[in-house]
């Protein structure tokens, strides 16, 4: 099992990514665009830069649903190798046979 206090950061930055997101694209749209004033899109950075680091969507970490474990992740399911593993040996999750031999 993660840190509690991991799985809450992460989940703190996924909250703050999701209320800042329009905010940040405008403003990435802004200094993308060549045809706006080089002050504009100076003023635009800057605006961009004063925006909490935690809310953007690259500092969000993929976690296991069931473990809080950061790594070993399955997207499509949204949980790690160990948890699927465990899972699957207890027959929680329909069709998948853990192998043996």
């Amino acid at each position: 099992m993660a840190k509690k206090s991991m799985v809450e950061r992460d989940l703190k930055r996924r909250r703050m990514a999701k209320k800042f997101e329009s905010k940040r694209t405008r403003l990435k749209e802004i200094i993308r665009d060549k045809d706006t004033a080089a002050e504009d899109r100076f003023v635009a950075a800057l605006r961009l830069a004063e925006l909490p680091r935690n809310s953007s969507k690259t500092r969000i970490r993929n976690r296991c649903l069931v473990s809080g474990r950061p790594r070993g992740y399955y997207r499509k399911l949204k949980m790690s190798r160990i948890a699927l593993r465990q899972l699957g040996s207890e027959g929680k999750i329909p069709g998948l046979v853990k192998s043996s031999w």
